[in-house]
């Protein structure tokens, strides 16, 4: 299948481990001149190099904790070089624990890097794809939007609200060549996952491989992903291939979530 991505340009957010980098580089493999967005230069600039060198990538060194600021740069970006066909949101979930026990500031924060930073990216590089006729926007979030996951309350909360724009804005996006779809990550090999792996050990007394194995045990798959699974699917939805394609939650979690 030929998908039609050489020379699309594309911002990719979170993209110095997991399931960023990996779209990254899965995006650049298929002809993307990729753009890298995180909060750390040194990391950003190690990933640029594993890139192909035969395309033109860049990075943007910006804080998700600032939606304002984060405005500025990538706008900045755009104005001196060119805009994007490709917005791939994708940022570090909030930290786990039971809902009636948060802090009102965590859901705030959250909300913040999330839905705020997602908001004005998509209001950034929104007006060259309409000039285009062409844009993909997928956010990576969660299975937690179909089924909420015991002790990430906080997570659930703002994901839930995430997906709920994303949809909206599929609506209102549509008829300019323009989709918008969210990719669900189940348990993938990152760091994310061995934070929430060492959390449930401390809690219940078991080793980390016994957690470890429990959370696998309840996947049909009996693994976790690869973060390049992942990648797969959000490449594939950035493509002429999935023109049609718009306003979706995918679950990429090897047949774990329980609702259709």
């Amino acid at each position: 299948m030929n998908l039609n991505l050489n020379n699309k340009n594309a911002l990719v957010c979170g993209s110095t481990a997991g399931i960023g980098k990996a779209t990254a580089i899965a995006l650049a493999e298929e002809g993307v001149n990729v753009t890298l967005i995180a909060r750390n230069e040194e990391k950003l600039k190690a990933v640029l190099a594993e890139l192909p060198q035969h395309r033109n990538h860049s990075y943007i060194v910006a804080d998700f904790s600032n939606p304002e600021t984060l405005k500025t740069k990538v706008s900045e970006f755009i104005t001196a070089n060119n805009g994007f066909h490709i917005l791939v949101n994708n940022t570090g979930g909030p930290k786990g624990g039971p809902v009636f026990s948060a802090e009102l500031d965590e859901f705030e924060s959250a909300f913040t890097q999330h839905l705020k930073c997602n908001h004005v990216l998509a209001q950034a590089v929104v007006p060259f794809m309409k000039s285009e006729g062409y844009g993909r926007i997928v956010n990576i979030i969660s299975t937690s939007v179909k089924q909420p996951l015991d002790g990430l309350g906080v997570s659930n909360t703002i994901r839930g609200a995430v997906a709920n724009w994303s949809k909206t804005l599929a609506n209102e996006l549509g008829g300019f060549g323009i989709t918008v779809n969210n990719v669900l990550p189940g348990a993938t090999g990152t760091e994310r996952l061995e934070e929430i792996i060492k959390n449930k050990s401390a809690k219940t007394g078991v080793s980390i491989d016994e957690a470890s194995n429990a959370m696998k045990s309840a996947v049909p798959a009996k693994r976790f992903a690869k973060p390049e699974e992942i990648a797969n699917a959000v490449t594939f939805l950035t493509s002429e291939a999935a023109s049609y394609i718009n306003g979706i939650n995918l679950p990429v979690d090897g047949g774990r979530t329980k609702s259709l």
